[in-house]
């Protein structure tokens, strides 16, 4: 048994971090620190920071991605901001990659934050087995939480993975009354078609506890990390959408949404 219990410290104690930033101000409410977990079950063909895909340390431009630290050395930095946080009531903001492929580490970072009364967002893209997400979800003071198609076909050939699990850890969230906001990303000829924003529209109108969507356009920034980092680029010949589209998005899930506020990050 000591054995056992001296693993689960370990593995709570340490955890593969790839960048820390501060002063976030579209990473949840005032000014934040967004902690940037490595690693992600989903390979989404238009992530900017295909750096945080692999569970693993690597190197780009002589420079490497991904280091191991521990739960003290993570709020040791988040504590540096606090008197920001207090003045505009943020926090931190626990991102990725995917923070759930971390779980132990997760959420001994999300027990030693409310101890010190530090508000706490987790950005996730909400595929986990619901016994690795439920013990987090009382831990945590709001979610970001994608939703980006809804046909099971779709998102397996555009991010890897199913949907199965995203859609049942929301429905949770919602039943049990959680501070969520849905993240929408724009992906042009794949995520905006009306079709799908009509279905996630739809869908987020049936959990009735969610009352606001943000909208993210895409962008191409991370482009050059690809080639970089040896991955194949998909979006070759896919453009950012245009500010009338985005205003044409807005409006199309204002037409299908009641009591839901749609904003542009």
């Amino acid at each position: 048994m000591d054995n056992v219990m001296n693993v689960n410290n370990k593995k709570k104690s340490k955890g593969l971090i790839f960048d820390i930033r501060r002063f976030s101000i579209h990473d949840g409410p005032g000014i934040r620190t967004t902690v940037f977990f490595k690693g992600c079950p989903l390979k989404c063909r238009w992530c900017h920071n295909p750096e945080s895909q692999r569970a693993f340390p690597e190197t780009f431009k002589n420079k490497t991605i991904g280091e191991e630290k521990t739960v003290a050395d993570i709020v040791k930095e988040i504590e540096k901001e606090t008197i920001f946080y207090d003045e505009s009531r943020g926090g931190v903001t626990f991102s990725g990659g995917e923070p759930l492929e971390q779980p132990h580490f997760l959420e001994a970072l999300l027990d030693e934050c409310k101890k010190k009364e530090i508000h706490t967002t987790l950005d996730t893209s909400g595929d986990s087995h619901p016994s690795i997400f439920n013990p987090i979800i009382d831990k945590v003071d709001l979610f970001l939480f994608d939703l980006k198609i809804m046909d099971e076909k779709e998102h397996k050939k555009y991010t890897g993975v199913s949907n199965h699990f995203i859609l049942q850890n929301l429905k949770t969230l919602a039943k049990k009354k959680k501070n969520v906001i849905i993240r929408f990303p724009v992906i042009p000829t794949i995520t905006d078609t009306d079709e799908n924003i009509k279905s996630i529209a739809s869908f987020v109108m049936s959990l009735k506890n969610i009352h606001e969507i943000d909208l993210l356009p895409y962008h191409r920034t991370g482009e050059t990390k690809y080639r970089h980092l040896g991955f194949e680029y998909n979006m070759e010949g896919i453009t950012p959408p245009d500010d009338n589209r985005m205003e044409e998005i807005k409006h199309l899930f204002e037409q299908n949404t009641q009591n839901i506020e749609i904003k542009r990050i």
